[in-house]
């Protein structure tokens, strides 16, 4: 599938990245790239709720499409983007990373 060279690809020109996942609508892991283990598929079931949320939020108060959503925490940053049909990727950073760059 060529999406994990894409997803490889994506790691390799931000340093510091842990994991690149492409989620389904129903926040399933369909391709991924880098630390593939439980915790970052959790991180990226939990980011589909959250996008959920943020959409319903916007839709409700006219505010637009929900295109981008960003986390920092102590432990690095998380970042999530919007794809065609639900389909959403979740990049998940270690905290010396460059968001900017991501």
């Amino acid at each position: 599938m060529p999406y994990r060279s894409i997803l490889e690809a994506l790691i390799a020109a931000v340093p510091g990245s842990r994991a690149a996942l492409l989620l389904d609508v129903q926040g399933e892991v369909v391709v991924g790239a880098g630390e593939l283990d439980e915790r970052h598929r959790l991180i990226g079931a939990y980011q589909g709720i959250a996008l959920g949320m943020a959409s319903r939020t916007a839709a409700r108060f006219e505010a637009g499409g929900v295109e981008s959503l960003a986390w920092r925490h102590e432990g690095g940053s998380v970042l999530l983007g919007t794809l065609k049909d639900g389909y959403y990727l979740v990049l998940s950073l270690g905290p010396q990373a460059i968001i900017a760059l991501a």
